[in-house]
Parts: structure tokens; C-alpha cells; sequence
């Protein structure tokens, strides 16, 4: 039987209704704290319209006054309107540059904060949101999408401002030179109006779509490239290069539909501009002609329609980036509205002190109080559970795969809440805890054994990264690592290189061990930790974990029945639900199922 395919297609990013307001409040809060630059700025941008527009003024006034003046043997005039000509043409380029060098700066300011605030709000964001969504969208969030907002912020809004203060100066100068040559280049902007009206409800969708379609090129490729050893193990190359091709031909044709709408505009604009210059110039003609206005007034306003309408041009390269950005600040502006489902509490609660100073008496009484999870619109994993681990005892949790010992795990740790119930550290809601405090006394090692870009000795002290060197080789001995490391070259000094390539998955699991015992908490979850250990290197770490755990209250998931031996209680779980709990010894001097994994687990030893 085939199993059915998802498409592509079908992954469509939801966005909220209101996700526009929503983006222009973002907008708001990353500008107000560089209002008083912003307000210098916008004093700039006038002053630099209104010297760009005035030159125009100094032109006609030499045509009509200096010029026959100059003729008649007074020259002034004519050197006093071309002076004021080239001071006004250079006081504008050094204002243009300030301007454009200051806005340059306060984007970044703004783009620093935007990415901060993104990459902080997404590592508060609970697990439950990182499964539903990919690494590469994210990724997206943080490249192409600034970067678009960035283009923009940087390079056309000063462009923007400028070009519509000068259209709006010139088109008061216009009326002040000639009503009637005004009216006419005012005409041309009635069907300007409804083409832009109607331009930007279409692209906005349009860039909607490769804001999107974007998004899944690079999920692909971080996908792909992340699990680019099964993709060769399995020759996936075509198949792989193939979805990319299809996706990145979506990528291409919602590009292609965007610009479409852009070259539309701008042709639209380009021509209602020409003819309105034409008209100009022929009815100006007859008024020179007929004596009803000067040749140096027509000259101005020749001058003044082509600077009136050659920031049109600018204007559609500006709009065409401005509904990037806006489709881009729109996703993200939907990750930062995204509320996590595990939340820190307003009034935090602190866990009591331990009953000793015995160092042997660190651990902390777990319950699980009429506990029932199921995942969002999904059926319940766990129904209606309840579970008691006094101080210091160490349980193994076995069962087959979806028995629900790793969804347990993951609310002991706070990784998930229950939909029902209650899970309690010494009597304390898990929910009452700050974030700093459960993740201090609760410390999970998972499977992955993930290593961070660093050296060794780096990626032991994640475990507390204030811990000194001694603690950090103590650490290491602890779980029979530190003879291998000095071996290395350069010790606890060598890098691990991309995701801890230079470490065998076991080496790598120990550096996980070792952070853990440096982080030394009160309560251990081990999720299936030694499932990637050889027998050499299981025995080694079971050897450690008995000594590290001792007193301290831990819970292992463990496929490696040999684990369970440094346990004092199991509990076999099948479907959500604890089928069978005792001691080692007593599951396997019965005959339940404990019993018959054990006895298949001794027979495959023979």
C-alpha cells in the first residue's frame, strides 16, 4: 500500500488576520528609541527637498532677468541667480550624503535589535513549537527576511521621503510659477491614483508568495544538508535535487509574478509622465507664443517635470522593496507573536532546602498527580497518570517504542505541560518553578548528544559555565573520557568540529555525561542516553552513574535492558500507561512482561 505523499503545496505559513497591524506595531517599538535621530533625520530630508527643488527657481530667474540684464550691461543679477544656483545644487549633495549615512546607521541600529529579539523570543518559545516548525524556516526568519527589511530600511527609505517631500515642493512651486501649466500636470495624477491603488493590493500578495515559497528553498537545503549522510547512504541525490528544483521553481515563478506587477507599474507611470510632459511643452509653447507666460517660466517648468516625475522612478524600485519588507516583517512579526504554551510563572515559588547537608541525600521527590497529556489535537499519550519517586531513588523506565516514556520524561522536565494534573518537585508545581531554578535541579541527556562548534572542554562546561578547569577535568574523569582526551594534541583545548565530528557518537555522548555531572543537579533523566555506547564504554559509564547517582533521584529510559542493573525500581509502560513496577530483581523473578524482555535480551547474549 503507498502511503500517502504530502505536497509542498499543501505547506502554507497561516498567518494572522490582523498580522499587518500587528507588523506595523513591531515597526513602531524598534523606531521609538531612535525617534530623536529619526526627527533630526526628517529635518535633513526637507531641508535637502526643498534645495533640490529650488534650483529650478534660480534657473528662470537668470533666463528672464539676468540674462537681459546681463545683455544690457549689469551682470549682477545673472551671477547672483547662478551663485545661488551651485551653493543651493551643493549644499544638497553634502545634506544627502549625511542623511543617507545617518539613516544607514539607525537601520542597522534597528536590524540589531530585530534579530535579537527574534533569536531571543524563539530559544523562550517551548519544544512543542520546534516540532511543529522547521530549522529552516527559522533560518529564513533570520536571512532573507532581514535582509529584505534591512534593503529597505537602509537604502530606499530615504529615498522615498525625499522623492515625495520633492514632488510635494514642486508641485507648490508649480502652482506659484502658472496655475494653468499646474493644472495640466496635476490631471496626470488622477489615473496615477487607481494604477497604485490597484498595484498594491497585488503585489502585496505577490510578495506574500515568496516570502514563502523562500522559506521552503531554504528548509530543503537545511534539511538536505543536515541529513546529507542518508542522503548519500540511500543515493537520495536526484530525488533530493529534484523537490528543490520544484521548489525553487515556485520561488521563481512568484518572483516573476511580483515583478510582473512592478513592470506594470512602472510602465503605467513611465507613460502617463511622457504625455504629460508633452502636453506641457506644447501648451506652454503657445502661452510663450501668446505672451501669457516666459520663456524662462516654461524652461523652469520642464525642469521641474522632469525632477517631478524622475522620482516616480524611484519611487516604484522604492515600492517594489517596500512590499518585500512589509511581507517580511509580516513573518516575522508572526514568530514574535507567537506565545509559547510553557510559560514562567509571575510569582515563582522556590524549592525548599534539602532536608542535609549529606551529600548523599540530594535528590527530590518527584509526583505525578492524576496526570493526562495528548499533544495538540491529538489523542491522550498519557491517560490519567500518576506516579510517586521518593528522594534518591533511581528508576528505569522500559517499554516498546510509543509505550509514552519519552512524553513522560519530557513534562518531568518541563519541556511540556500536562493537559491535566499536576507534576510536583518536593511538593512544588513544576509550573510555580522560574525557568532557572527547574532547569538547575532538572537536567535531561538525550540520545542526540548534540555538541556545540568549540572545543571539548567548551562543551563540558555547558554543563556550568562557571566552572574552573579542575572541575571541568573532574568532570570528564568522572565518566572515563579525560584518558582519551589527553591523547588528543591539544587536550581539552581541541575542537569538536561541526556538531562534534571529530568525536565517535560514543565520545560525544560521554561529553554529554560530563555536562551533566559538572552541572550537578537533583533529579538526572537520562532519554535512552547509552543507546549509541559500546559495551566497553556502557560499562564505563554505568560504573560512574553509580556513583554520580547515588542519592540523587534519576530517571533512565533505556532500550539496553544491562542498564536497568544500576536501578532500584522498574516500571514497564505500555500505551500511556504503567503496566508493571517493582524492584530488578522481583520483574525478573516473575513472569510478566519485564520478565520476557529480560530472558530475550540474556538469550541474544548466547
Amino acid at each position: 500500500m503507498s502511503m500517502p505523499r504530502l505536497d509542498s503545496d499543501d505547506e502554507v505559513e497561516q498567518l494572522p488576520p490582523d498580522i499587518a497591524k500587528k507588523a506595523r506595531a513591531l515597526l513602531m517599538s524598534l523606531v521609538r528609541p531612535h525617534l530623536g535621530m529619526i526627527i533630526f533625520l526628517a529635518v535633513i530630508v526637507v531641508l535637502t527637498a526643498v534645495l533640490m527643488v529650488i534650483g529650478p527657481v534660480f534657473i528662470a530667474d537668470a533666463l528672464d532677468n539676468g540674462v537681459p540684464a546681463a545683455i544690457d550691461g549689469d551682470t549682477g543679477p545673472l551671477i547672483r541667480a547662478v551663485t545661488f544656483f551651485v551653493v543651493s545644487a551643493v549644499a544638497s549633495a553634502i545634506l544627502a550624503f549625511t542623511s543617507t549615512r545617518l539613516v544607514g546607521i539607525t537601520a542597522q541600529k534597528i536590524l540589531f535589535t530585530l534579530r535579537e529579539r527574534v533569536f531571543t523570543h524563539v530559544q523562550r518559545l517551548d519544544l512543542g513549537y520546534h516540532e511543529k516548525s522547521t530549522s529552516g524556516r527559522l533560518v529564513s526568519r533570520q536571512t532573507s527576511d532581514m535582509e529584505s527589511v534591512q534593503q529597505f530600511l537602509s537604502y530606499s527609505l530615504f529615498e522615498t521621503a525625499l522623492a515625495v517631500l520633492q514632488m510635494l515642493f514642486i508641485a507648490v512651486t508649480l502652482v506659484v510659477l502658472d496655475v494653468p501649466l499646474a493644472i495640466v500636470v496635476f490631471a496626470g495624477f488622477v489615473p496615477l491614483f487607481f494604477i497604485t491603488k490597484a498595484a498594491h493590493s497585488t503585489q502585496r500578495s505577490a510578495y506574500r508568495r515568496t516570502r514563502t515559497s523562500i522559506a521552503k528553498v531554504i528548509v530543503h537545503f537545511v534539511e538536505t544538508m543536515g541529513g546529507i549522510r542518508a542522503v548519500q547512504a540511500y543515493r537520495r541525490q536526484p530525488e533530493r535535487r529534484g523537490t528543490l528544483s520544484d521548489q525553487d521553481a515556485r520561488y521563481r515563478d512568484a518572483n516573476t509574478d511580483a515583478l510582473r506587477g512592478v513592470a506594470w507599474f512602472a510602465g503605467w507611470t513611465r507613460l502617463i509622465g511622457n504625455i504629460t510632459q508633452t502636453v506641457i511643452i506644447v501648451i506652454g509653447a503657445w502661452l510663450v507664443i501668446e505672451g501669457w507666460t516666459q520663456i524662462g517660466v516654461l524652461a523652469a517648468f520642464i525642469l521641474y517635470l522632469r525632477r517631478f516625475y524622475g522620482p516616480l522612478d524611484e519611487l516604484v524600485q522604492a515600492f517594489n522593496l517596500y512590499q518585500s519588507a512589509s511581507a517580511a516583517l509580516e513573518k516575522i512579526a508572526a514568530v514574535l507573536d507567537t506565545d509559547p504554551e510553557v510559560v514562567e510563572p509571575t510569582q515563582p515559588h522556590v524549592l525548599p532546602a534539602h532536608a542535609s547537608n549529606d551529600a548523599a541525600a540530594n535528590g527530590r521527590a518527584l509526583d505525578l498527580d492524576n496526570v493526562r497529556f495528548a499533544y495538540a489535537d491529538g489523542h491522550d499519550v498519557l491517560p490519567r497518570f500518576d506516579l510517586n519517586i521518593p528522594a534518591g531513588q533511581i528508576v528505569a523506565l522500559v517499554g516498546a517504542t510509543g509505550a509514552g516514556k519519552s512524553t513522560l520524561v519530557k513534562l518531568v522536565t518541563r519541556f511540556y505541560d500536562p493537559s491535566e494534573g499536576r507534576i510536583t518537585l518536593d511538593e512544588v508545581d513544576l509550573r510555580d518553578l522560574d525557568d532557572a531554578q527547574l532547569r538547575s535541579s532538572v537536567v535531561m541527556v538525550t540520545q542526540e548528544s548534540f555538541l556545540f562548534a568549540g572545543t571539548i572542554a567548551d562543551n563540558i562546561r555547558i554543563g556550568n559555565p562557571g566552572a574552573s578547569d579542575d572541575d571541568v577535568v573532574a568532570a570528564a574523569t568522572a565518566v572515563g573520557l579525560d584518558a582519551y582526551i589527553r591523547r588528543l594534541p591539544e587536550g581539552y583545548a581541541t575542537d569538536v568540529k561541526k556538531r562534534g565530528g571529530r568525536l565517535s557518537s560514543g565520545q560525544r555522548q560521554l561529553v554529554s555525561f560530563a555536562r551533566v555531572f559538572l552541572a550537578d543537579p537533583d533529579v538526572v533523566v537520562l532519554d535512552e542516553a547509552t543507546a549509541h555506547l559500546d559495551i566497553p564504554s556502557e560499562r564505563l559509564v554505568q560504573n560512574a552513574l553509580a556513583t554520580v547517582l547515588e542519592g540523587r533521584t534519576a530517571i533512565i529510559i533505556a532500550h539496553r535492558l544491562s542498564t536497568v542493573e544500576i536501578a532500584d525500581r522498574v516500571l514497564v509502560m505500555e500505551s500511556g500507561r504503567i503496566i508493571e513496577d517493582g524492584t530488578p530483581d522481583e520483574l525478573i523473578s516473575g513472569t510478566g512482561k519485564f520478565a520476557q524482555l529480560h530472558q530475550a535480551w540474556r538469550d541474544s547474549l548466547v
